[in-house]
């Protein structure tokens, strides 16, 4: 008699279920009863979360020896579809219906607010038990909430300058948090204020953002929270592939790809990302789908730190005559005001003063009434870049334009850079400005060389027109934009 051997199939491999970095607050843990209440509630309504979800609710829910949370702040960042949103179900579900909190689900978009809402909605709606608990269940476009009879609820909202005035909550959820803005953050930052529970929170979740997007300074200031270690009651979670600066990543490496997908294996296929790979270039894959966040930092040319030794947010100008300058981006889809002084120490300084997305035709009238209320050394554009367009225009109106040729902006360029390796220069720490430094490079002219303007993901017009105002302070052929308005004397006639 022969034995006959069976292969017994291998299972799929899945993604790495434990993040690739963790911050956890300082406060010592007690218990993670809630956490676990609530993966079982999930549960039983069908919501099965996987062993990494698992991870994420029990360490934002973990509560202190006084039964208090311990993550004040927490946040997670995990490349698109892995379900971090199922999370955030679990979350919000175990909130509402066992501890009895007020919740306000906010994103960046309306359409992304609302598939939240109809989701959650969903298993009140479908489950008779949790039917029971529903007061009220508003479906209001733009409106939408979900309210307990235990006093649990949970309000969905769109971000803007006013959202979430006049609500008062325990929990707020910031998803698609790299398309989060201050303003945005500001107006909903008092709603968990004076929460019922006494306990607030804050939790947000997104993907890294562009490294050049204004966007993305809140979430970006969270992670760099997080990895510096400098918030005792922060606690975050990260999938992605961690490198040093100096080593270039190969994307291409499929244990990378796992590395940084938890849940690829499983709702996530291998072939669906390998297209993804053949579609996307580079930085946009190492970005959104292996999760990194310092990739697109190693290539900067004026260094972190010395850039933000420059910064000044309270500067005293010497009270002469400043710089201005104008700068299109290629695509005519951003521009810049920028200008330029002297500080009382001695210094040459710089602020953005107007910098938009969309078409430049807003740049002639405001500057205009700049002109009116400021009084300018020169307006200073670079002929052969995009703004060259408005010198016919602005001279029409009869303003004065000093005309930037190659070889001076390089020179310009170069007075920058060795101003800010000096640190002889000083910036009011904008974050349009700090993001076009982040993202300048450069580009060859003749021996010397200037910004890049070839990035189609950067606005650089920031740091050019801030570039062009600096060296406006010195320019010798600076033509005085419009004559200077002096104050009549009132005279006895007779």
């Amino acid at each position: 008699m022969t034995n006959s051997l069976h292969a017994v199939p291998s299972a799929p491999r899945l993604g790495s279920q434990m993040p690739s970095f963790l911050a956890k607050p300082k406060t010592p843990v007690a218990d993670i009863y809630d956490g676990e209440d609530y993966i079982a509630l999930a549960s039983a309504c069908g919501l099965i979360p996987d062993e990494w979800q698992e991870g994420i609710i029990t360490g934002i829910t973990a509560r202190d020896k006084d039964g208090h949370l311990v993550a004040k702040r927490a946040g997670l960042s995990v490349p698109r579809q892995n379900g971090k949103n199922g999370a955030l179900e679990v979350l919000e579900l175990g909130q509402m219906v066992l501890s009895g909190r007020r919740i306000i689900h906010t994103s960046h978009e309306v359409k992304t607010s609302r598939k939240a809402f109809i989701r959650l909605a969903s298993f009140f709606e479908e489950n008779d038990e949790l039917a029971k608990l529903v007061k009220n269940i508003r479906k209001v476009n733009g409106q939408e909430q979900i309210i307990l009879t235990n006093g649990g609820s949970c309000e969905f909202i769109a971000r803007s300058k006013s959202s979430g005035r006049g609500f008062t909550v325990d929990t707020l959820v910031l998803d698609e948090a790299q398309e989060l803005r201050d303003e945005a953050l500001e107006a909903l930052l008092p709603t968990i204020a004076s929460g019922p529970a006494g306990d607030p929170q804050i939790i947000m979740t997104g993907t890294p953002p562009d490294p050049t997007d204004i966007n993305g300074e809140v979430f970006r200031r969270m992670h760099d929270a997080a990895h510096s270690n400098e918030d005792d009651t922060l606690w975050w979670a990260e999938w992605s592939v961690l490198a040093d600066d100096d080593v270039e990543i190969d994307a291409d490496d499929r244990d990378l790809w796992y590395q940084a997908n938890p849940a690829l294996g499983k709702r996530m296929r291998v072939e669906t990302v390998a297209a993804e790979r053949a579609a996307m270039a580079d930085s946009s894959f190492r970005r959104e789908r292996l999760g990194m966040w310092e990739q697109e930092r190693s290539a900067r040319i004026l260094p972190i730190e010395d850039w933000t030794a420059c910064a000044d947010p309270n500067l005293s100008d010497d009270g002469e005559p400043v710089a201005l300058a104008i700068d299109i981006a290629p695509s005519r889809d951003s521009a810049s005001i920028a200008a330029s002084g002297m500080t009382v120490d001695g210094h040459v300084w710089a602020d953005v003063i107007e910098n938009r997305r969309g078409t430049p035709e807003w740049v002639i009238p405001r500057l205009k009434a700049i002109l009116e209320k400021q009084e300018a050394r020169a307006v200073l554009i670079d002929v052969l870049s995009p703004a060259g367009s408005l010198i016919d225009p602005l001279e029409a109106e009869g303003i004065k334009v000093s005309r930037i040729g190659s070889n001076i902006m390089a020179a310009a360029t170069a007075q920058l850079y060795d101003a800010v390796m000096s640190h002889d220069f000083r910036h009011l720490d904008q974050p349009s400005l700090n993001l076009a430094a982040a993202a300048a490079r450069k580009r060859k002219l003749g021996d010397a060389w200037a910004w890049n303007r070839s990035n189609p993901d950067a606005d650089i017009t920031p740091l050019v027109a801030a570039t062009l105002a600096c060296t406006g302070r010195t320019y010798t052929r600076a033509k005085r934009p419009v004559k200077p308005v002096r104050a009549r004397r009132k005279v006895t006639v007779w």
